[in-house]
C-alpha cells in the first residue's frame, strides 16, 4: 500500500498547470476552470497551496467572466453554473471572493432557477440535480441564498429521490453516487437532511464498496477512485461512514497512485489525471488520513476556508 506520495503529486500538479501543451491540457481546455479547482484544492488539502501564483490564477479567471455574472471554462468559452461554483471555490480558497461583483454573480445563478424549482446549468435549458446542488452550494458561499426559492429547490431535489433512497438528475431517473452526492449536499446547505431515508440511503451507498476495498458508482459497475469522494461524503453527511470498511477504500486509492511520477487514476494500473488525483486525495481526507487538512463534505472545500466564509473564523 504505502503512503501517500505528497511530494511527487504537487510536482504533478504544477507540471500540469504549467504544461499547455501536454495531451491532458488540451483535452482539459473547455474545463479548465474546473482543473483549476481540482488542482488547488488538492494542493490546500496537502498544506502546499503557497506553490502557486494566486495572483495569476485570479488574473486568469477573471478573464474568464462574462457580462452575465457567469463564468466559462476558459476564456472565451460560454458560461455556465458548473464553472461559475468552480471559480467561487477558487476564490475562497485564497479569501478572495471579495473580487467578485457579487450581486451580478449571484443574479446570474439565481436567474437560471425554474418555476418548478429545478435549475437549468445555462442560457440553453439543460435540468440536472448537479445545477440545483452547484447553484445552492454557490448562493450560500456567497451568502445570497435568499436570491432563490429554497423550497421550491428542496422540493424538487426530494421529487428525484427513489424507492432505493437514492437520487436521479431527474424525477424518474436511475440513482447514481455523483447525483446522490449532489442531492445530499443541497439538502445539508438547507438543513433539510431530515427529507433523506438515512438507513434506506445508507445501505445503498455501503453497498457501493467492492471486495478490492474501492467504491463504484452504481450496483454492477466497476470501482473508481472518484467515488471515494461522491459516496464518502454522502455517508459522512447521513452518519453512516461507518458501515464501510475505511481502511480498505485507504489501500485502494493509495494502490492508484504514480509513486514515480504522481497522480491518481481511477483505478490501480491506469493512468493518472487530476481530477482522480483532487477526488483520491479529498477522499482520504475524508478518511481522516495523516497530515492531511479535513475538508467538508457538503461544500466541497477544506473546512478552514468554509469557516472562514460562513462564521467568520
Amino acid at each position: 500500500m504505502g503512503e501517500l506520495a505528497v511530494d511527487k503529486h504537487v510536482k504533478f500538479i504544477l507540471t500540469v498547470e504549467k504544461d499547455k501543451d501536454s495531451f491532458e491540457s488540451i483535452v482539459m481546455e473547455h474545463i479548465r476552470l474546473n482543473g483549476a479547482y481540482w488542482g488547488l484544492t488538492t494542493l490546500d488539502i496537502l498544506g502546499k497551496l503557497n506553490a502557486v501564483d494566486q495572483d495569476e490564477v485570479i488574473s486568469w479567471m477573471m478573464q474568464c467572466q462574462h457580462e452575465s455574472g457567469g463564468f466559462g471554462g476558459n476564456i472565451g468559452h460560454d458560461p455556465h453554473v458548473l464553472y461559475t461554483l468552480s471559480a467561487i471555490q477558487v476564490l475562497a480558497l485564497f479569501d478572495k471572493i471579495d473580487v467578485l461583483d457579487v450581486d451580478k454573480v449571484s443574479n446570474y445563478i439565481a436567474g437560471l432557477q425554474n418555476e418548478d424549482g429545478s435549475f437549468s446549468g445555462d442560457m440553453w435549458g439543460e435540468i440536472d440535480t448537479r445545477f440545483s446542488y452547484i447553484a445552492i452550494c454557490s448562493l450560500a458561499l456567497l451568502k445570497h441564498l435568499d436570491k432563490i426559492n429554497v423550497e421550491r429547490a428542496v422540493n424538487y431535489i426530494v421529487s428525484c429521490k427513489n424507492l432505493d433512497g437514492g437520487f436521479g438528475c431527474t424525477p424518474g431517473a436511475e440513482s447514481h453516487a455523483g447525483q446522490i452526492f449532489c442531492c445530499v449536499g443541497a439538502l445539508a446547505i438547507t438543513g433539510s437532511l431530515h427529507h433523506v431515508d438515512k438507513d434506506l440511503l445508507g445501505w445503498w451507498l455501503c453497498e457501493r464498496q467492492v471486495k478490492s476495498g474501492g467504491l463504484n458508482g452504481r450496483p454492477e459497475k466497476l470501482p473508481d477512485v472518484c467515488y471515494s469522494w461522491w459516496v464518502l461524503s454522502s455517508l459522512i453527511m447521513i452518519d453512516r461512514v461507518h458501515w464501510i470498511d475505511k481502511e480498505k477504500l485507504i489501500r485502494f486509492i493509495l494502490d492508484s497512485q504514480d509513486k514515480e511520477n504522481g497522480g491518481i487514476s481511477d483505478r490501480p494500473g491506469d493512468a493518472v489525471d487530476i481530477f482522480h488525483t483532487y477526488f483520491g486525495v479529498a477522499g482520504l481526507s475524508l478518511l481522516e488520513y495523516r497530515g492531511l487538512k479535513a475538508i467538508d463534505p457538503a461544500y466541497a472545500l477544506p473546512v478552514d476556508v468554509v469557516n472562514k466564509i460562513l462564521i467568520g473564523r
